[in-house]
């Protein structure tokens, strides 16, 4: 990376340049400041000054990205990222490819399900095959369900006998089942 002092000595270079081009090389007389505010005074002088930038930012960073990946990944991963670099217009995320090139091969896992969220779904199973938050196979009031089937749930796990009777008691031996 380029340090502070580099970098300004380029944005002179670059402002002499458009200097020279608009003003007649008029750095030295009147100062970079000044150049570099009649410069950005048109829109050719924007656009320039734009694409200089630009490309020196460009190359910086291209810089980087391959010798992080010269380091971190290899030689050749590094030139297949140096061919890439000259074929794409911008900046290369090397970070992203050394993510990528980790995960590569392995089979992304499945997230587990918990026993408690299996045990939910037993309870609000046995609430559907039930008649009491609806007809058979429906449920009419989801929130009131979901409600009645977690709390069954959570006492369960925590050690609680099951209800003696009504939905409860149904809620809690489908949820007792799973939570063995």
């Amino acid at each position: 990376m380029a340090t502070l002092k580099e970098r300004l000595a380029a944005a002179e270079a670059q402002l002499a340049f458009l200097a020279g081009a608009g003003l007649g090389g008029a750095v030295g007389s009147i100062g970079p400041k000044r150049v570099a505010t009649a410069a950005v005074a048109t829109p050719q002088g924007r656009a320039l000054l734009a694409g200089i930038s630009y490309t020196a930012l460009k190359n910086e960073l291209d810089a980087r990205d391959l010798e992080f990946a010269e380091q971190e990944l290899g030689p050749t991963f590094a030139r297949s990222i140096a061919l890439q670099q000259k074929m794409q217009p911008l900046p290369v995320p090397v970070a992203r490819f050394a993510e990528a090139g980790k995960t590569a091969g392995t089979k992304a896992r499945r997230k587990v399900k918990s026993k408690f969220n299996k045990s939910i779904a037993a309870g609000m199973k046995a609430v559907k095959m039930s008649t009491s938050f609806g007809s058979k196979g429906k449920i009419t009031n989801a929130k009131k369900a979901f409600s009645a089937v977690t709390k069954t749930a959570s006492k369960i796990n925590k050690g609680a006998k099951v209800a003696k009777s009504g939905i409860r008691r149904k809620i809690g031996l489908a949820v007792k089942k799973v939570l063995k």
